[in-house]
């Protein structure tokens, strides 16, 4: 399979390579975007630590492809993603904000959680995805072109209708109108086969033989993480019995700070407390730390 990508391995707004286990069904997904997004921008939703972001960041590092990417929040403003005036070696300069520098350098615009930002705001982005030039009034009617290679990726724990679990603070529902034009990926958390080969890699890059004991070791955390998403998510009706969950994200933090807390008293369970639980209610707290024991039996207390 050709994929197109840039030659200019030193531009600064390419992301850093960083190690990465693609799954080919999400991996098909974006470079079929990328090669042609017809039209459309790119929605990925997901629970938190799916790994969203870094699909999108780790691709565009191996085909040199500059990000400019922004975290969204309620009071981002559609003007500062265009730019504004700026003092620059003594003077007022205007300076394009990162969608000016994506539509005008051909660059992927990377909007993260922007299910967190005013939806009035966001619907200036409707006709720049489908191509319209953009224009910038306080830059003197400035008029920028789109790039071919100039894409719009966007995430988000919710797809745009509102967060129903309540847990998700500050998320917003889209308009109907402004999500129509995106196409949409669900990315959710690997499944254990995958997250056993990201625990391996990150114990062989922290110089820890990955040996049989290491193995049964983080099969049973990739069990406790998984007993623990089942609880977040619940039911049918989506009401679950805990507050937090374990991303992928929190999984290798545990398996981080359970190497370096070893020597501490019950690293196991040290070392869970700091990747997660020390931000749960108590009552769940514990009960966290019994899903825990009761996956790993007599190795948890050592």
């Amino acid at each position: 399979m050709a994929v197109e990508g840039f030659e200019d391995v030193n531009h600064p707004s390419i992301p850093a390579m960083k190690g990465y286990l693609f799954r080919n069904e999400h991996l098909r997904d974006v470079l079929a975007f990328i090669a042609n997004p017809y039209g459309d921008a790119l929605y990925l939703t997901g629970p938190t630590g799916s790994g969203k972001t870094s699909l999108i960041c780790q691709i565009a590092a191996r085909l040199n492809w500059p990000v400019q990417q922004v975290t969204c929040h309620g009071r981002l403003e559609l003007n500062d993603l265009i730019g504004q005036f700026m003092l620059v070696n003594g003077s007022m300069s205007f300076v394009h904000g990162p969608l000016s520098l994506a539509v005008r350098d051909g660059h992927l615009l990377v909007l993260n959680e922007i299910d967190l930002m005013d939806p009035s705001e966001l619907a200036g982005l409707n006709d720049i995805i489908e191509g319209q030039p953009l224009v910038i009034p306080q830059n003197g009617g400035e008029i920028i072109k789109p790039h071919p290679k100039f894409r719009v990726i966007a995430t988000g724990n919710s797809a745009g209708q509102g967060d129903q679990s309540g847990l998700y603070q500050g998320v917003m529902q889209q308009n109907l109108a402004f999500l129509d034009r995106f196409r949409l990926m669900e990315i959710d958390y690997p499944d254990a086969v995958v997250e056993k080969s990201i625990l391996n890699a990150v114990l062989v890059g922290m110089g820890v033989p990955v040996d049989s004991v290491m193995e049964t070791l983080t099969e049973k955390m990739i069990q406790v993480a998984n007993e623990i998403r089942r609880l977040f998510v619940g039911g049918a009706d989506g009401s679950g019995e805990l507050s937090v969950t374990m991303s992928t994200r929190t999984l290798v933090r545990w398996t981080n700070l359970m190497i370096a807390y070893k020597r501490a008293p019950n690293a196991l369970a040290y070392s869970l407390e700091r990747a997660l639980t020390l931000r749960a209610e108590p009552s769940q707290r514990e009960a966290i730390h019994r899903i825990a024991q009761d996956v790993f039996g007599d190795a948890w207390g050592e």
